[in-house]
């Protein structure tokens, strides 16, 4: 079982790091890297955003033992061993503690939230508000949506 998380631990991490370029969003929004020996207290948290965020002990995802999470500029959790669970956390944190997500990763918070996490409200949207019109589903999910369902249905 240890070793079926660790690999798909591997493959989560890839697909986020895939859609994080896919919609051309900012990785360094989403996670903050430290050295993979520094503690929670030794961090310099004005490096880190206000939003929740995945802190990387470690130079890359890939490497990385251990995560950190971070939710307005303070460590919350400082001792998460898998990817997922950091990403679980992360993701649990934008509705627990009432967030809006950051615009700069909208496309890929909603994808996961949509399809990893099978949250579909039929109205609204935990991205910010922005002077831009708000429709019920991000555009850019629902094309990738719409592409992975055709190329499912081609297989089939």
């Amino acid at each position: 079982m240890k070793g079926e998380l660790s690999g798909c631990s591997e493959d989560v991490k890839e697909m986020v790091l895939l859609l994080l370029s896919y919609f051309n969003e900012k990785e360094d929004v989403m996670f903050s890297y430290m050295e993979d020996t520094c503690l929670a207290g030794e961090l310099q948290m004005d490096q880190v955003q206000l939003t929740p965020t995945i802190v990387v002990c470690g130079r890359s995802c890939y490497s990385a033992g251990r995560f950190m999470l971070s939710v307005d500029r303070g460590i919350v959790q400082d001792n998460i061993p898998s990817f997922i669970s950091a990403l679980c956390m992360m993701f649990g944190s934008y509705y627990c503690f009432s967030i809006h997500c950051p615009s700069e990763l909208a496309s890929t918070l909603e994808f996961l939230q949509r399809c990893f996490f099978s949250i579909n409200p039929e109205k609204g949207t935990k991205v910010e508000k922005t002077t831009t019109s708000c429709l019920p589903v991000n555009p850019r999910v629902l094309t990738l949506i719409q592409e992975l369902s055709d190329h499912e249905w081609r297989d089939v």
